[in-house]
């Protein structure tokens, strides 16, 4: 897996991507992302490899559900497309992305403006708006 191309649909691969994300955080429970974009990116790879506990961690503790629920059966992640990142100060960001996804022969389509903040140095989702 760590070979092929992330999930987020950056030029890198799993490997050089996501996943140095998502194992710190497995291997110490730290949130490491470097910026918004950056968790944005390896939120949506967390979605497409059912990465329940990194999704939760990384959600603002005002706004993030008690669970959630793994993939439906069938579920196929399409890609996603980050449209803009704009850090708005130290501590506050909003990255515009549109994601994809198939289930039971119908395609989907998410396109969001989500508004991150920074606690404690680790960037966290706080909520989006769906357009």
């Amino acid at each position: 897996m760590k070979d092929l191309p992330c999930p987020c649909g950056s030029t890198q691969s799993y490997g050089q991507c996501c996943a140095p994300l998502h194992q710190a955080f497995a291997n110490s429970g730290q949130l490491t992302a470097p910026d918004a974009e950056s968790l944005m990116r390896s939120r949506y790879s967390a979605y497409t490899l059912d990465l329940l506990d990194y999704l939760l961690a990384s959600w603002h503790p005002d706004t993030r559900p008690s669970s959630l629920a793994p993939n439906e059966p069938g579920l196929r992640w399409l890609g996603l497309q980050v449209k803009k990142h704009v850090q708005q100060d130290a501590e506050h960001a909003q990255v515009e992305f549109v994601a994809r996804s198939k289930l039971g022969g119908r395609a989907q389509r998410l396109h969001e403006i989500s508004r991150f903040v920074r606690v404690d140095g680790a960037w966290l989702y706080l909520d989006g708006e769906i357009s």
